[in-house]
This record gives C-alpha cells, sequence and structure tokens, in this order.
C-alpha cells in the first residue's frame, strides 16, 4: 500500500513504505523486522505485537495493556515438535550454527518487549541462515522467531501466544469464525478457558486476541463487546 492518508488519521506520518510479501516466503520475516524497526523509532513504544487482520481483542484496552506492560516476559510462541511439520522441516545446512535441537516451532502471532525486539532487527547470524536454508515445506514465519528466541533469549521468553486460535479441525490454517458462530459461551472460551503461568502465578487469563474472525462476524462481536469485553 503507497497511498496517502489524511492528516487527521492516526496513522498520518506512520506509514511504512510497503514491499510485496508472498504467504509462507521468507519476505514475511523481512517485512515482520521492518515493522519493529519503524516501532522502535518512537522511544515511547515499549511493547511490540503482531496481528493479523482477522485477529480481535477479546479484552479491553486497558486490561490489555496492563497485562503487557506488567509482564517480566514476552510472549513468542515456541515448542519442540517431532514430526514432518516441526523438526522435519530443519535443514541439516543450518549446521552448526543451528541444531536439531535448538529447532522450534510457534505461532507468528507475537508480542516482545523492546529489548527482543531490538534484538531480533539486528541479528546478523541466524537471519542469513533462514534466508538461505528455509523453503518450502520450512517456512521461515514459523520458525525463525522461535528458534532465535530459544538459543539467544530463552530466559526472557513465556513460549506461549497471546492469540487464542482454534486448530481442533487440522490442516494448514485454523478454524475460522463466521457470524453464525460468534457467541456468548464462545468468547468466554477464549478469555478465560485455559490456565497458564503470568509472572509466576496460575493465571486463567491466557489470551488477550483471538482469531480466525471473518468480516461478516464484526456485527455480532460488536454487539456483545460492550457488555462482556467492557471495552472502555
Amino acid at each position: 500500500f503507497n497511498g496517502t492518508v489524511l492528516a487527521t488519521s492516526v496513522f498520518h506520518g506512520r506509514r511504512i513504505p510497503s514491499k510485496e510479501v508472498g504467504w509462507g516466503k521468507f519476505n514475511m520475516i523481512e517485512a515482520e523486522r521492518r515493522l519493529l524497526a519503524n516501532a522502535l523509532l518512537d522511544f515511547s513504544n515499549q511493547r511490540f505485537v503482531l496481528l493479523s487482520e482477522s485477529c480481535i481483542p477479546i479484552f479491553n484496552f486497558s486490561t490489555i495493556y496492563s497485562y503487557l506492560m506488567g509482564s517480566k516476559k514476552s510472549f513468542v510462541e515456541a515448542y519442540d515438535l517431532v514430526g514432518p511439520v516441526g523438526r522435519g522441516r530443519y535443514n541439516k545446512r543450518m549446521k552448526p550454527v543451528i541444531k536439531l535441537e535448538q529447532w522450534r516451532k510457534g505461532s507468528q502471532w507475537f508480542e516482545m518487549d523492546r529489548e527482543l525486539a531490538v534484538g531480533v532487527i539486528s541479528d546478523q547470524i541466524y537471519f542469513p541462515i533462514f534466508k538461505s536454508h528455509c523453503k518450502p515445506p520450512c517456512y521461515a514465519d514459523e520458525h525463525y522467531l522461535p528458534t532465535l528466541l530459544s538459543v539467544r533469549f530463552w530466559e526472557r521468553n513465556s513460549n506461549r501466544s497471546l492469540t487464542w486460535v482454534d486448530w481442533s479441525k487440522g490442516g494448514p490454517h485454523p478454524t475460522r469464525f463466521y457470524r453464525t458462530e460468534v457467541n456468548i459461551e464462545l468468547l468466554k472460551k477464549m478469555r478465560y478457558g485455559t490456565h497458564c503461568d503470568y509472572n509466576g502465578k496460575s493465571t486463567n487469563v491466557c489470551f488477550l486476541f483471538a482469531r480466525k474472525f471473518l468480516p461478516s462476524a464484526l456485527v455480532r462481536l460488536l454487539r456483545f463487546a460492550p457488555k462482556l469485553m467492557k471495552f472502555n
């Protein structure tokens, strides 16, 4: 996108020049690094969240802000998965810098603090290795950040995502929610249906965002939001 925005828009003066990005291609990682680099130019930014157009917040802004700013760790999902879509995507040519036992997989929707963001955009070791050797069926957006953070910044990462998704139906993409599938029970499940660790204590607030919602779901979401999510 290379259009213009009105001077009254909150996006005025903040547009990042676009470059073509393809699903599953390495230029997705390049795009993520460009986003982080531009966001880091504003020194008031301390937390960085990457979401998709099909993501929604499931708590109000003040709750999300307090959760992120109060956290001692970042939230980049990272786990070791045996099988063709996990370790099977590892390329032996990545050795000796990246070993098989260091290989990780995770969601591309992340949240990280300023120190981790600086570490990601300044990486000159793992980035070129992934660019050269992570090609389909290896998808860098599912492996680069999880592997990088697990090797270099493991003590600062929670290894979990803040974005709720439903993979129960299998396949390469999570469940998509249509208008008729959006209800109070679903939203409550997303908000409080899981237990996890937050700053060393158990909590049932593990996700702040959810996906994958289709545009047709917007009307029902707007109907439930003021009462259930207490949007302010």
